[in-house]
């Protein structure tokens, strides 16, 4: 009866695992969708965010889909992220600063702008 629990919790954790990392994944099967080398090399991209937004998860699965790097900030947990979200105008989450050009909302479209990419055409922006 322990093992059969045991394996339960054991695909429940796979399970979360896969979903919280399925952008990563499916730049795996889709390469064609990542950004160039020099664009990656050349991106400087901070996510303002916190554990409950789902647009932010959203954000994180198309940056890592497209293999942007970013760093992550939630502004709920961080102090000091949470001084720099308001230094830059706040205003709702996500929140992305993208080589200096400042993005609000689940907008994928402005963010491969910013990084003078054409649009990807299948994300639409709330």
């Amino acid at each position: 009866m322990l093992g059969g629990v045991l394996k339960k919790v054991l695909l429940v954790l796979l399970v979360v695992v896969v979903i919280q990392n399925w952008g990563k994944i499916e730049r795996l099967f889709n390469p064609s969708q990542v950004v160039s080398e020099q664009t990656r090399a050349s991106a400087r991209v901070a996510l303002y965010t916190t554990e409950w937004c789902g647009y932010c998860k959203q954000i994180r699965r198309f940056l890592d889909q497209k293999g942007i790097p970013y760093q992550a900030f939630d502004i709920e947990e961080d102090a000091q992220a949470r001084k720099a979200y308001e230094a830059l105008g706040g205003g709702g989450i996500p929140f992305v600063d993208v080589n200096g050009t400042l993005v609000r909302d689940f907008a994928p479209e402005k963010i491969m702008n910013a990084l003078n990419l054409p649009s990807t055409g299948n994300a639409k922006a709330h």
